[in-house]
C-alpha cells in the first residue's frame, strides 16, 4: 500500500505485555484528544527506551465530513499519512461497506425469487450500511415501482421497509472487531440474524443464505492490521472502527494480539467517554479476548472541565467553573475503579488554558492523591510527551490493578442493562418503552440470547441518555426505546434517548469548510 502503511499477518498474544487503556472524561462536541494522547505516550515511552505500539481505530467517513473532522492525532502528534488513513486508507471500510450491502441485496434477491427461506419481509432485521452521515437514509421504502407488464410481478423487487446505519455501526464492523481470527469472524457472520420465517418464525441467519464464502473473499484483506506509523517514528497498529455510542467503541482483537506479540506495551483507546468505550472494552472486548489491562489513563482537558462547570465558550479563564466541574473527572475515575484499575490522569495541554487554571487543576489532585502529568505533544512533540510516559511506565511497574468485569454474562439481561446505567451513568431508574419491554422479554426467555453481553446506544455528552445534562448528574431516568439484536456479535444493543445508528450532518458540515481550506 506505499512506502508507509502496510497490512501485515495477524500474530498470537504475548500474555507479558502490559496494555494501557486510554478514556477520557465527559467530552465536549469537539473530543478531548484521546487519540493524540495515545500517540503522544506511545512516543514518550519509545523515547524513554520503551518498546511500545499504540492501536487505534480507523476514521469514519461520518465525522471526517460531518462535525468532529479526522482522527489521526494532532499538532506535533499525529499517525501518518493521515489524510489517507482518514479517507480510503488500506480499504477496509469499502469491504465492510460493500459485504453489508452484498448480504443486503441476496436477501432481497431472496425474497424475490421465489423466498425458499419462507423470510418475513416485514421482519427482516439486517440494514445496510454507508460510511457516511445522512439522516434521510434512516427509514427507507425499497423496491418502489410498477409491475411488469409481461409477468405482473414488481419489476424492483418486493416493496418493504429499511434504513441504512452508518458503516461502523453496523454488526459486521462489531464482528470484524471481536473476531480473534479470521476462523472466529467467519462463524460469527454465519450466526449474524437476517430475519424469521413468515410460517414457524424461525430464526434465519446469513449462514442460511449461502452468501459467507463470498463475504469472507471480500473481507480477506481487511481482517489483516494496517501497520503505520506516528510522526516521531513510533508504530501503530489501526484496525477496526466502531463508534462508542452506537457500537462498542474499540480497535480490533486481532490488532491487540498482534500489537502484544510486537511490543511490550500495547496502548489503546475506546472512544467517548469511559462511559461508553472503556466499560464495552472492560465488560465485553477484555472478556472476549482474554485481555486484562494493567492501567487507566483518564484524559481531561480543562475546556471540558469548565464546560460541566456551566462555562460558555465566550467567558476565557473561568478557575470556579473548572473546579465545579471536577466533579465530572472524579465520577469518571471512579467508575474506572469498579473494575479493579489502578486510574492515572493525562491533563491535554490546550494553547487556551491559563497558568491559573493550570495550576488549580494540579492542587485540586494534588490534595486527592491523584496521579497525573501535564501532556504538551500537540504543541511541543516528544519533549511534552516525557512526563506522562514516566508516570504510566512507573505505574505498570507498580502492578496495582486486579482487573473485574462489572457484570456477569450469566446475570438476566435486565440485571445488566441496569447494572451498567445504575453503577456507571449513576441512574436511579431504569425505565422501557412498551417495543423494548418486549423485546426484553423475548431475548431474555431465549437461551441462546440470555448470556449476551450489553452494549449499550446513549449520547456521548452526557452519562445520562439527556445531552443536555452536564457534570455528574446522579438519580435521573434512563430511557430505553429499543433493544436491538447483533447475534453473530454476541450482545443486545439498548437505544437510550434520542440515539440513532445513523448519525446526520451539521448545519456546516466539515466537508463544507474544506472549500474555506483552500
Amino acid at each position: 500500500y506505499g512506502p508507509y502503511k502496510a497490512k501485515i499477518e495477524p500474530r498470537k498474544a504475548n500474555k507479558k505485555s502490559k496494555l494501557v487503556l486510554v478514556t477520557a472524561i465527559t467530552p465536549t462536541k469537539y473530543g478531548e484528544g484521546k487519540t493524540t494522547t495515545v500517540i503522544s505516550l506511545v512516543d514518550g515511552l519509545n523515547a524513554i527506551g520503551k518498546k511500545a505500539i499504540a492501536t487505534l481505530r480507523e476514521p469514519s467517513l461520518g465525522p471526517v465530513f460531518g462535525l468532529k473532522g479526522g482522527a489521526t492525532g494532532g499538532g506535533k502528534v499525529t499517525v501518518e499519512p493521515s489524510e489517507d488513513i482518514n479517507l480510503h486508507f488500506n480499504g477496509d471500510m469499502h469491504a465492510l461497506t460493500s459485504s453489508i450491502d452484498l448480504i443486503a441485496a441476496v436477501i432481497d434477491n431472496h425474497i424475490y425469487q421465489g423466498n425458499e427461506l419462507d423470510i418475513d419481509p416485514t421482519r427482516v432485521q439486517f440494514k445496510r450500511a454507508l460510511d457516511v452521515n445522512d439522516r434521510s437514509l434512516r427509514e427507507i421504502t425499497i423496491a418502489q415501482g410498477p409491475l411488469s407488464k409481461a409477468s405482473g410481478r414488481p419489476l424492483n423487487g418486493i416493496e418493504r421497509k429499511d434504513g441504512f446505519v452508518i458503516t461502523v455501526a453496523h454488526e459486521l464492523m462489531a464482528i470484524m472487531c471481536l473476531a480473534k481470527d479470521e476462523d472466529d469472524f467467519a462463524a460469527r457472520l454465519k450466526n449474524i440474524l437476517v430475519g424469521y420465517s413468515l410460517s414457524e418464525h424461525k430464526k434465519i441467519t446469513v449462514g442460511d443464505l449461502k452468501v459467507s464464502k463470498a463475504v469472507m473473499k471480500l473481507m480477506r484483506q481487511a481482517l489483516k492490521p494496517n501497520l503505520v506509523q506516528t510522526s516521531n517514528g513510533s508504530p501503530a497498529l489501526v484496525h477496526g472502527g466502531p463508534f462508542a455510542n452506537i457500537a462498542h467503541g474499540c480497535c480490533s482483537l486481532i490488532s491487540l494480539n498482534t500489537a502484544s506479540a510486537l511490543s511490550d506495551i500495547v496502548v489503546t483507546e475506546a472512544g467517548f467517554g469511559s462511559d461508553l468505550g472503556a466499560e464495552k472494552f472492560l465488560d465485553i472486548v477484555s472478556d472476549v479476548g482474554d485481555l486484562r489491562p494493567d492501567l487507566c489513563v483518564m484524559v481531561v482537558t480543562i475546556r471540558a472541565l469548565k464546560h460541566h462547570g456551566g462555562w460558555q465558550e465566550d467567558e476565557g479563564e473561568s478557575v470556579d467553573k473548572m473546579l465545579e466541574g471536577t466533579k465530572n473527572l472524579l465520577q469518571h475515575i471512579s467508575n474506572m475503579k469498579k473494575f479493579g484499575l489502578d486510574v492515572v490522569c493525562n491533563i491535554n495541554k490546550f494553547y487556551q488554558d491559563t497558568p491559573s487554571e493550570i495550576q488549580a487543576l494540579e492542587k485540586f489532585l494534588d490534595e486527592r492523591n491523584i496521579p497525573y502529568a501535564l501532556n504538551d505533544g500537540f504543541e511541543s512533540g516528544v519533549e511534552g510527551c516525557i512526563d506522562i510516559a514516566n508516570l504510566v511506565s512507573e505505574h505498570l511497574q507498580m502492578n496495582l490493578s486486579n482487573y473485574h468485569r462489572l457484570y456477569n454474562k450469566n446475570e438476566p439481561l435486565k440485571d445488566k442493562i441496569e447494572k451498567i446505567c445504575k453503577e456507571i451513568y449513576h441512574s436511579s431508574l431504569v425505565e422501557y418503552a412498551p417495543l423494548a419491554l418486549n423485546k426484553l422479554s423475548e431475548y431474555s426467555s431465549d437461551k441462546d440470547y440470555s448470556s449476551f453481553y450489553v452494549c449499550n446506544a446513549k449520547t456521548p455528552m452526557s452519562f445520562s441518555d439527556n445531552a443536555k445534562l452536564l457534570n455528574a448528574p446522579k438519580d435521573f431516568v434512563c430511557h430505553v426505546k429499543d433493544i436491538e439484536l447483533a447475534q453473530g456479535a454476541e450482545f443486545v444493543i439498548p437505544i437510550m434517548g434520542s440515539i440513532v445508528r445513523m448519525p446526520g450532518l451539521p448545519k456546516v458540515p466539515a466537508a463544507c469548510k474544506m472549500e474555506e481550506d483552500d
